[in-house]
């Protein structure tokens, strides 16, 4: 397996990710994967080359690339519970930097970076989405349903608003399976919001799953921070792998 960091040109300038390639010619089925909100690190590389391993070629692009090259923020004390706050203070408007269209527009030019390897199959992507990644990954495959067979979706927020261009609201120009591992009692995605997805997805015919990992807390797959939790991270393995097994006709 060969990990590198590697740079995507956009049209805005230029994403550093990280790029993991599996041992083997291929050609190999690509999965792009959507950081979390605390940007390129170990444990994103580490989940990157997880995935890689079961015969895909990852990249994980830093979607924060327009405030410069990863790391962007001090998460000396990410597992500190009581510093969270202080550190999404500094992240808040690079998140909402992430407009639709910018998503749009990046997710080309990831999805054309991908398209040129060598190694890389031909045809559709899949997508993977953590946290403020579970929504752009949403908006990604909404822009670009031709060209991503699949999303999945962990502990995603904000995914339900009552803004007029909520990521809900767009469902229905997908054609590929969509699966959502909500976090339980999160309140960035309720109860509430979660039904008013799971309509939305029924009336736009989607082929999809969502599920709630019952007391798992947001953020749950992030083994660096004090949200992680084991359990739950391992039931988002399989889901994972059983979504990109079925995609890509393994």
């Amino acid at each position: 397996m060969r990990t590198t960091t590697v740079d995507v040109r956009t049209g805005d300038g230029v994403a550093d990710a990280y790029l993991v390639r599996p041992d083997g010619e291929g050609p190999f089925p690509a999965v792009l994967v959507f950081m979390d909100a605390f940007g390129l690190r170990p444990r994103l590389a580490e989940m990157a080359e997880h995935i890689a391993a079961r015969g895909h070629v990852v990249l994980v692009p830093n979607l924060f690339y327009r405030a410069g090259r990863s790391p962007l923020f001090d998460l000396s004390l990410l597992g500190d519970p009581g510093q969270r706050g202080a550190i999404f203070a500094r992240i808040g408007p690079h998140m909402a930097a992430l407009t639709p269209e910018v998503v749009a527009r990046d997710a080309a030019a990831y999805l054309d970076f991908l398209a040129a390897l060598d190694g890389v199959a031909p045809g559709p992507v899949a997508v993977v989405g953590y946290c403020m990644g579970g929504m752009n990954a949403l908006r990604a495959i909404e822009a670009h349903p031709q060209r991503i067979a699949a999303l999945a979706s962990f502990h995603a927020g904000r995914v339900v608003t009552d803004a007029p261009d909520s990521p809900h609201l767009g469902v229905g120009s997908v054609t590929g399976e969509l699966y959502f591992a909500h976090a339980d009692h999160d309140r960035s995605m309720t109860a509430e919001q979660i039904a008013t997805l799971e309509r939305t997805l029924d009336a736009a015919g989607v082929r999809y799953r969502s599920e709630v990992y019952e007391g798992a807390p947001h953020g749950f797959t992030m083994a660096d921070t004090a949200e992680y939790d084991e359990k739950a991270t391992q039931r988002h393995w399989a889901a994972m792998f059983d979504l990109l097994d079925r995609t890509f006709g393994r």
